[in-house]
């Protein structure tokens, strides 16, 4: 298989979706292996790294896409890329779907088969390629909020670990699954006043056993988010639904009612976000106000630990890289079911409900567009 890995072209994205280990592993599978001119720089990654493995680069991403059997990026397409789509391509990236419908009917138009790195999920329930991004997520949602609560930030000039004599800052985390639980740990390891609500008791549970009691959890519902988010220095929105949108926990006139400085770190606005009042933001322009509260909506956090966040993601989509150009996607499903729950888009339909609902698009079961496939 002919295997892409096109420059990310987000904002401030330096992470790559394949190192040299990388491409020498699928080298010595037989496979052929493209990258695009400077695709590595932001991780620190030379082109003359990649061609040592025996892979071949490409001066630009419209050669790179059209020769492609198989593009693996790490963030999802941008309008730029759309034109780039054509069938029998096999798209294995983050892809957001439930949020981006203009994305997802150029997919399905173009009959691109997309596997999300989001939602697939392991038997025991876990995210395995999700999981190394919402780590450092988690804790970069502390280490920005707490650069954002100073004053000349625009902040309440709040130091999380506050000092003798003066309590530390009180921080609110939405949401105690990967995100939440590193950003606690970051933010129990400051000296802070730690929150987390979750709708899962086990969950719950399970903190409040691996801290110690250094920190307070609350069952997730309503009532309790409004009392500790009017308390909150730093409220970080943690979380995650597989593949569907993120619920909104927080409304506007909840906003309007938090401390004046009060920041939010919604690490969830590259699925919508769970605050009402957050947008999309940048690297270059990360941070903006409203009702007085500092809104941090970044949606691509680990990008600014470039090296980290490559070397940590491409440890966790390698194996799965492997196995999709092995024999191609159906093959792959067949012999490794986990693959399944990853497919939103096959043969020009959506296949994953979430997606479908979000999007509006009609739902079709992966099982019948693959028997379909197959006969």
């Amino acid at each position: 298989m002919i295997v892409a890995i096109p420059k990310e072209i987000q904002p401030d994205e330096g992470r790559v979706a394949l190192t040299p280990a990388g491409a020498e592993a699928l080298r010595e599978a037989g496979h052929k292996v493209l990258v695009e001119t400077g695709a590595g720089e932001g991780g620190g990654i030379s082109d003359e790294e990649y061609e040592r493995t025996g892979a071949k680069m490409s001066p630009d991403a419209a050669s790179l896409w059209g020769r492609a059997e198989m593009v693996v990026k790490v963030k999802e397409p941008l309008p730029s890329e759309y034109p780039f789509f054509h069938e029998g391509l096999l798209l294995f990236s983050f892809l957001h779907l439930a949020a981006n419908a203009e994305l997802t009917r150029c997919l399905c138009s173009a009959r691109v088969d997309s596997v999300a790195h989001e939602t697939i999920r392991l038997q025991d329930g876990t995210f395995p390629l999700l999981a190394p991004m919402s780590e450092i997520a988690g804790r970069m949602s502390i280490q920005e909020g707490a650069k954002y609560l100073e004053r000349p930030q625009g902040g309440r000039g709040v130091l999380l670990a506050g000092a003798p004599g003066v309590e530390p800052g009180n921080v609110v985390i939405l949401g105690g699954g990967v995100v939440g639980k590193n950003a606690a740990r970051v933010a129990v390891g400051m000296g802070a006043s730690v929150t987390v609500l979750d709708i899962n008791h086990r969950q719950l549970a399970y903190l409040d056993d691996i801290f110690g009691g250094r920190l307070k959890t609350l069952a997730s519902n309503t009532f309790s988010i409004r009392e500790a988010v009017l308390q909150g220095d730093l409220v970080v929105g943690a979380v995650y639904v597989a593949g569907a949108r993120a619920p909104r926990l927080v409304p506007a006139e909840l906003v309007r009612q938090m401390k004046t400085g009060a920041v939010i770190v919604d690490a969830a606005v590259d699925q919508g976000g769970c605050v009402e009042t957050i947008r999309p933001t940048s690297h270059q322009e990360p941070t903006y106000l409203v009702d007085g509260v500092v809104h941090y909506g970044v949606i691509n956090m680990p990008g600014a630990v470039s090296r980290t966040s490559t070397f940590a993601l491409t440890h966790a989509t390698l194996p799965y890289v492997l196995m999709l150009a092995k024999g191609g996607l159906i093959p792959a499903l067949e012999a490794h079911a986990d693959l399944r729950k990853g497919v939103n888009i096959f043969g020009g339909r959506v296949c994953y409900p979430a997606v479908a609902e979000a999007t509006g698009q009609a739902y079709s079961p992966l099982e019948d567009l693959l028997r379909l496939a197959v006969n």
